[in-house]
């Protein structure tokens, strides 16, 4: 069942949360604009608005000018009031914590790293797991450092968003498969309740991005787009016709397990052939060990290589590239987005992928797929903790009857 959720921003109906989310993300804007766009009334829109303007999260802007001789009076725009409310937000690496704590519209006003005793990143599932009440107590710990910085923040801070990667159900705010930390069914939000005294959103981590871009970033009024990242893990996210695709059973956006090559090695999923096998970090790495029989090799040394011009490095790297770029255009082919950003680590090393991504995803899209954008955007981990605490005020605007 749905975990209860604090008082939080007056979001009485539907109404409301589709007014306050419009001005959330699209904001400054003015009532004739809210209507235009929602399709509700001028008094649905004053009524809505009128509670969220008394609790301080919207506020209304000096009146502008008229629009057009007659037009009526000026238009007072709405906006939100960005300091009535904070939000925490963490992102778990399998081997850092990374913490932020941002304001209503997800400008990140405090940033700090917590490495983790123990922490190490973990391909094979029948690793020892990280125990929970280990990372609990780590979590809680860097939320209490994030919420000292102002004083503002521990007084205004009542939410917290986390993104782990692997199969996460939000509802339940349970972890119910991670194999960077080893765990199944781990009840993570109502652990963390507990522990931090906020209220926890839980989402997977890709996701977890994509609603950031969603709201407040590349993807504010589109449509459609997907989101691919690349790194210790391969994954994606989908919004189409403006809404984040969660899967019937909480799984979707599984890019990295989609078989690429039936033959290839096995996937700690279980299954063989998954892009994820072929073209994560680990992957590149394992096979680059394999190549040149190297069995310290690092990645770093492994990218400064293939860099200085050594071709069996360089083919290493162009394969996983060309496993990248078929993953992409299974994207675009079943979706049809409009745009497909491309982040994630792994993009460190994006100018030995390029050419090999790009050509597989020309020849492999369908007809006008290919026409989709690939939008090459690395990002740093702070913004993917920025993600956790876009799901967090995600869940403050979402309206529960």
């Amino acid at each position: 069942m749905p975990r209860s959720r604090d008082s939080g921003a007056p979001i009485t109906s539907p109404a409301a949360a589709e007014v306050f989310t419009m001005v959330l993300t699209r904001g400054p804007v003015s009532r004739v604009d809210v209507c235009r766009l929602t399709g509700l009334s001028s008094a649905a829109v004053t009524k809505a608005a009128r509670p969220l303007i008394e609790a301080g999260y919207l506020r209304e802007l000096a009146p502008t000018e008229r629009t057009a001789p007659g037009a009526g009076r000026p238009a007072s725009p709405l906006a939100i009031a960005p300091e009535r409310e904070y939000f925490v937000g963490i992102k778990i690496t399998g081997d850092d914590l990374i913490g932020v704590v941002t304001d209503l519209g997800s400008r990140i006003v405090a940033a700090k790293h917590h490495a983790v005793p123990g922490f190490d990143v973990r391909t094979d599932a029948s690793a020892s797991p990280m125990e929970p009440a280990d990372v609990v107590a780590a979590i809680a710990a860097l939320v209490t450092e994030l919420l000292d910085e102002h004083p503002g923040f521990r007084k205004r801070a009542h939410r917290l968003g986390v993104a782990i990667s692997g199969d996460v159900d939000r509802v339940t705010g349970i972890v119910r498969y991670s194999p960077f930390l080893g765990w199944r069914d781990v009840p993570l939000a109502v652990l963390l309740d507990e522990a931090t005294g906020l209220t926890t959103t839980l989402e997977n981590d890709v996701k977890a991005l994509a609603v950031a871009e969603q709201w407040f970033g590349a993807g504010v009024g589109a449509s459609s787009f997907a989101l691919v990242t690349i790194g210790t893990g391969i994954g994606s996210a989908f919004v189409v016709n403006g809404g984040l695709v969660s899967g019937a059973f909480g799984v979707s956006g599984e890019i990295g397990h989609v078989p690429i090559g039936v033959e290839g090695p096995r996937c700690h999923c279980g299954a063989s052939g998954c892009l994820e096998a072929l073209a994560s970090t680990q992957a590149l790495l394992t096979e680059a060990r394999r190549a040149t029989g190297v069995d310290d090799l690092t990645i770093d040394r492994a990218v400064t290589l293939a860099r200085s011009g050594d071709e069996v490095l360089r083919k290493v790297f162009a394969a996983a590239g060309r496993a990248i770029g078929l993953g992409l255009a299974v994207v675009a082919n079943l979706l049809g987005p409009e745009s497909l950003v491309v982040s994630g680590e792994g993009l460190d090393a994006y100018d030995l992928f390029e050419e090999s991504i790009r050509e597989a995803f020309s020849a492999q899209a369908y007809g006008s797929a290919a026409r989709c954008g690939l939008v090459i955007r690395p990002l740093p981990f702070e913004e993917w903790a920025r993600g956790a605490a876009a799901v967090a005020v995600q869940s403050l605007v979402t309206y529960s009857s």
